[in-house]
């Protein structure tokens, strides 16, 4: 799994990636092995970062480059905000898929990330192995 910070300060180092610390922690306990990448805040740069990433990563936790959304993944992250805060709904939350990889747009805050990221980790492993290729719903 691939967690991508786009930030300015933080691919400067002048910042720290709390955001990014918690997710890599929160994919860790789930199981999973996750690989961290920084970059400037700049579409150029985040776009080529995510597509490289899509091409080894089954699942991409970072902003929204896709070739179609998962509209209810995204509903899903603003439902869950919307029980703690009205402002939720101004999330930018994208989900969406470019080839086989499920591309997860999440809140910069470090408890925004993670409150988004587990209103839809129940139906990760789900999602993923369905865009993995062949699954008999059956």
């Amino acid at each position: 799994m691939l967690v991508l910070t786009a930030s300015d300060g933080v691919s400067a180092g002048v910042r720290d990636d709390a955001s990014g610390d918690a997710l890599d922690a929160r994919l860790t306990a789930l199981g999973y092995v996750v690989e961290r990448i920084l970059v400037p805040d700049d579409q150029v740069a985040i776009g080529a970062a995510i597509r490289a990433g899509a091409a080894r990563h089954p699942l991409v936790v970072t902003l929204a480059v896709i070739d179609y959304p998962v509209p209810g993944l995204a509903e899903s992250m603003r439902a869950a905000g919307r029980a703690k805060t009205p402002l939720a709904d101004l999330s930018r939350a994208v989900v969406g898929v470019i080839g086989q990889t499920l591309v997860v747009n999440l809140p910069g805050s470090p408890k925004g990330a993670i409150e988004s990221f587990d209103a839809i980790a129940p139906v990760l492993d789900h999602a993923l192995e369905t865009l993995a290729g062949p699954h008999d719903h059956g």
